[in-house]
């Protein structure tokens, strides 16, 4: 049985419209006359906390009963989860604890901490720092929020799907990047639900390609390493909930290299006057580089900018390395 349906984006979309913004869909005639597509931007990076999670995660937290919520929520985040979390949970007067990788973004830790929640550092993978905040969940008796793998988290992401697909009826391709697959997953059943000749494909990193392993290999795969310049899909393995969903819906998994990604990230900025961190710019990366020209030809194509939170030294660095490579 797969973890949701459309009914449960559905009722998301219900529960959570009070708090999550709807962020815009925006026509790029630039890149599209590069490209070869009508080019539409899903600019999640303008969405509160910066990026998609905040809508799975208010999915979540609106759920809860006030009793689990006064025992507090606890997480495991390279970042972007950890400030939806502890936004959300904020707001409804709830504690919050956030595991994040040492060595994580700046800016993503300020935010969390920006809202008065407990930030621990734990080791470098998304194992580790997931086993730690379940180690705490048991400890303490909180609530744990897991970043992709949970039904709630995956319905909430799916409502930017639904939002897609209001806002472009006649949309060809959706794409959108893929770590845990939590995101993914919930917009492939929201749009091929709703709009099954809409072709869904997920992007990723070659240096952090495990979904697209998995998917050829017909069954989930672990990495035994990662090296991209993404760092909000640096997952070993596609989760257990969400894999089966993209077996089902995904069209196909494209790769990108991180040069590819951080082009994309500067064309973003110097073009369109957005800002997307290198994960954000992974699905534009697909368009910008011609790797979706391989899989399909024209038609209206959404690419879904899926955060926008970066230090500005870290933007530097990257603009400095893109100018460089020009």
């Amino acid at each position: 049985m797969l973890a949701i349906t459309i009914k449960d984006v559905l009722e998301a979309q219900e529960r959570i419209s009070r708090v999550v913004k709807r962020t815009p869909l925006l026509r790029s005639s630039t890149f599209s006359e590069w490209s070869g597509f009508e080019v539409f931007l899903k600019a999640e990076n303008l969405q509160k906390t910066g990026s998609f999670k905040f809508r799975g995660a208010s999915n979540k937290v609106m759920s809860l009963s006030p009793e689990e919520g006064r025992k507090g929520v606890v997480t495991g985040s390279s970042g972007n989860h950890g400030q939806a979390v502890a936004c959300v949970a904020a707001r409804f007067g709830y504690g919050a604890t956030v595991v994040m990788p040492e060595g994580g973004s700046p800016a993503k830790a300020a935010s969390i901490k920006g809202y008065d929640a407990n930030l621990i550092y734990c080791g470098t993978t998304s194992q580790e720092r997931l086993a730690f905040a379940e180690k705490l969940r048991k400890d303490r008796g909180a609530v744990f929020i897991h970043p992709y793998d949970d039904p709630l988290v995956m319905a909430g992401q799916g409502t930017a799907g639904l939002e897609i697909i209001e806002d472009l009826e006649d949309a060809s391709v959706v794409l959108a990047p893929t770590g845990g697959c939590g995101l993914i997953s919930g917009i492939a059943v929201a749009v091929k639900e709703k709009k099954p000749g809409i072709k869904v494909f997920g992007v990723e990193p070659a240096g952090s390609n495990s979904t697209g392993l998995s998917y050829r290999n017909g069954r989930r795969t672990a990495l035994d390493k990662i090296e991209t310049v993404a760092d909000g899909i640096r997952t070993t393995i596609p989760g257990e909930l969400t894999f089966p969903l993209v077996q089902k819906y995904v069209d196909g998994m494209i790769e990108v290299t991180d040069g590819e990604i951080l082009y994309a990230q500067r064309m973003l900025l110097e073009r369109c006057k957005l800002l997307a961190e290198p994960t954000g710019a992974v699905a534009l990366a697909a368009i910008l580089s011609g790797a979706l020209a391989r899989f399909t030809k024209g038609g209206k194509v959404v690419a879904l900018l899926s955060g926008g939170n970066v230090a500005m030294p870290q933007l530097a660095e990257y603009l400095l390395r893109t100018g460089q490579n020009a």
